[in-house]
């Protein structure tokens, strides 16, 4: 495994704990929208080396990569999420959130509602395709969220927000003055805009899944993205979105009018034909 303390790339393959490139594994569909940002490694030499977690949650954990080129200064950091195997996950919170996807197999629907071991193996790989597909969309639409790289199987690989291998802090950690303030808003309506014209609801935003880095507001944690119309609880989704954010700025000054009128803005957008 690579440290930090590991300057350059080694000559002799993928130390203990480290891999070759997966990028080649992965079908077209399964790699990010086109055309690459010039930081994505596709190299067959490349390697990913384990840098170390960043962070743990209920079914996955977010693990700090670099995918370099030995030999060379190709290399670029990259967040893994890695969505647990059936023996270390719950997927308590699949229910209201996936009403509206529908597995294609009745098999695959049947294992997961009996939460059998291949029904919790297919909820992982259903809930890491998610997020992969709502990235994809999100980000070509200019929705301000990470640049999602590939998927392969539990596993999604995005770029990593942050500084050299620091994450981006959490809103929830930030202290901006006004005028900050006032842009962190303004970018974090325009965010949810453009999700419900796409007639999405990220279905559990807040200030601890959006983070702040160089003035930016990015948004995170998108396997739960629900469908405004496929699922019937959408709208509702929609509105807690709004109150959930929306406080932690009011909070902090931003006038409570401002997010009601947010709220009624996106009711009304979301309702249009």
């Amino acid at each position: 495994m690579r440290t930090e303390f590991d300057e350059g790339p080694v000559d002799d393959g993928p130390p203990e704990g480290d891999r070759w490139t997966i990028w080649w594994e992965s079908e077209p569909l399964q790699r990010g929208p086109e055309p690459l940002p010039e930081w994505v490694v596709t190299d067959h030499g490349a390697v990913d080396y384990e840098l170390g977690i960043l962070k743990t949650g209920k079914e996955a954990d977010v693990f700090l990569i670099e995918r370099a080129v030995p030999g060379t200064d190709r290399a670029v950091v990259l967040a893994s999420k890695r969505y647990r195997s059936a023996e270390h996950t719950q997927f308590n919170r699949a229910g209201d959130y996936m009403a509206g996807r529908g597995a294609k197999r009745s098999r695959d629907v049947r294992a997961m509602a009996k939460r059998t071991t291949f029904g919790l193996e297919q909820a992982a790989t259903r809930w890491a395709a998610a997020e992969f597909d709502a990235l994809k969309r999100l980000y070509t639409a200019g929705v301000p969220v990470p640049y999602p790289v590939q998927v392969l199987g539990r596993e999604v690989l995005m770029e990593f927000i942050g500084e050299g291998r620091a994450a981006a802090p959490r809103l929830a950690e930030t202290r901006p003055d006004e005028d900050e303030l006032d842009s962190l808003w303004e970018q974090a309506a325009e965010a949810l805009r453009r999700m419900t014209e796409l007639g999405f609801a990220h279905g559990d935003l807040s200030a601890y899944n959006t983070v702040v880095h160089d003035g930016r507001l990015v948004v995170l944690d998108l396997p739960q993205v629900v469908d405004l119309y496929a699922n019937p609880l959408g709208f509702g989704f929609l509105s807690r979105d709004v109150e959930n954010l929306g406080s932690w700025f009011t909070a902090r000054g931003i006038p409570r009018g401002e997010v009601d009128a947010l709220q009624a803005e996106l009711q009304a957008l979301a309702a249009m034909p």
